[in-house]
C-alpha cells in the first residue's frame, strides 16, 4: 500500500533498494525538485523556517517543533 506521505513512491523505493534509509529515501523522493537535472532545488538555507519545519513533518524528524531554522536544516541533513 503507498505511503500517503511519499510524494515519489518509485524514487523512493528505487532508492531503497540501492541502501538509503527510509527517512533519507523519503527526505529525497518528498523535494519538489529532486527529480530536475542540473541541482535547481534550493539550498536549505534559501527555504524559511515554515517550509523546513513542513519538510521534516513529511520525514518524521521527531521535535522539529522546538527547532530553529538552523537546528531544522541540521536535522533534514543529517536524517
Amino acid at each position: 500500500m503507498p505511503n500517503p506521505r511519499i510524494k515519489n513512491e518509485e524514487q523512493y523505493e528505487a532508492l531503497r533498494e540501492q541502501g538509503y534509509s527510509k527517512e533519507k529515501s523519503a527526505r529525497i523522493a518528498n523535494t519538489p525538485d529532486a527529480g530536475k537535472k542540473g541541482g535547481k532545488a534550493k539550498k536549505y538555507e534559501e527555504w524559511t523556517k515554515d517550509e523546513l519545519y513542513e519538510q521534516a513533518k513529511n520525514v518524521g524528524i521527531d521535535g522539529r517543533s522546538k527547532m530553529n531554522k538552523k537546528e531544522l536544516i541540521k536535522a533534514l541533513r543529517s536524517n
